[in-house]
């Protein structure tokens, strides 16, 4: 008896190893670099040294910090509202009795799994100004090319595109599990009053789904403040530095720049916002519900 007990630890064994090595210790030891001057050259070597809230104070004065916020911001908050929404029309459009529907929730479901580093080499092919397919789309309908590759804002709604084209199935999938929860008995009570089909929505369907709309929303607005593989493949943070986000900009002074104390830094403020929005959420889906 004692060793079947004991059986069922060695199990949970690798998850644990996996999550202390790659997880826990990451954690903690980044924190414990954002106080240091860790650098290529003293880190080798070991004899980097303890500075304080130095790093967190140069934050401020960092003069490349305010685009790469901005950047991210207009992502974060671009890219959330278009699936948001994109991925609830769907969710309702596909909610009702249509031929094949399971043939085609699994199409659309494809883009979610796609590698963000592989829909960046795609953006390459899709949003060249040239030969693009977007842009051959745009002159056929008689409107003139778009600068996706030369223009900041260009390139960065082309980098928002393609990441709500990724994961509005994702929206898509949840609010659509949350729609089919929904009792048919309330639908048909509201038939005897309306016909509307916006009245249902507005007054059962939304309320209904509000709390999973909720926290895909809030994974949503976590994620997407942390994109840098499209940027990252598909125009290397350009044109300039327009299309550098906030986790780009970490991965230049870590990686690029190796420095690795103010690179700590940077990302344990993103870890902070992260942390203040998750609970701010939850706060207030405690209180609507105590």
């Amino acid at each position: 008896m004692y060793k079947k007990n004991r059986a069922r630890y060695f199990f949970l064994l690798p998850g644990v190893i996996w999550i202390l090595a790659f997880t826990i210790f990451p954690l903690i030891f980044s924190l414990y670099l954002s106080f240091t001057n860790a650098n290529m050259r003293n880190f080798t070597r070991g004899t980097w040294d303890f500075i304080g809230f130095q790093n967190y104070a140069s934050i401020g004065s960092d003069l490349r910090l305010s685009e790469t916020v901005s950047t991210s911001i207009f992502l974060t908050v671009g890219s959330l509202l278009v699936t948001l929404v994109l991925g609830t029309f769907m969710a309702w459009l596909f909610n009702h009795d249509i031929p094949g529907l399971r043939v085609y929730r699994s199409i659309l479901t494809m883009p979610m799994f796609a590698a963000p580093i592989a829909l960046g080499f795609m953006g390459l092919i899709l949003f060249n100004e040239t030969s693009g397919s977007i842009n051959s789309i745009i002159r056929a309908l008689g409107g003139p090319g778009v600068s996706w590759m030369t223009h900041p804002w260009s390139a960065r709604t082309a980098v928002l595109i393609l990441d709500a084209w990724q994961w509005s199935p994702f929206v898509f999938v949840i609010i659509l599990a949350a729609m089919q929860s929904i009792p048919e008995e309330l639908y048909e009570a509201a038939r005897l009053d309306t016909g509307s089909s916006w009245s249902m929505f507005r007054n059962i369907t939304f309320p209904l789904i509000a709390p999973a709309l909720g926290t895909v929303a809030l994974l949503r607005l976590v994620e997407t403040f942390k994109i840098l593989d499209i940027p990252l493949a598909m125009l290397g943070g350009g044109p300039g530095s327009a299309t550098q986000t906030y986790s780009y900009y970490v991965y230049l002074t870590g990686l690029r720049s190796f420095n690795m104390g103010y690179a700590s830094a940077l990302a344990y403020i993103l870890v902070i916002i992260a942390m203040i929005i998750s609970s701010i959420y939850f706060w207030r889906v405690r209180a609507r519900f105590e």
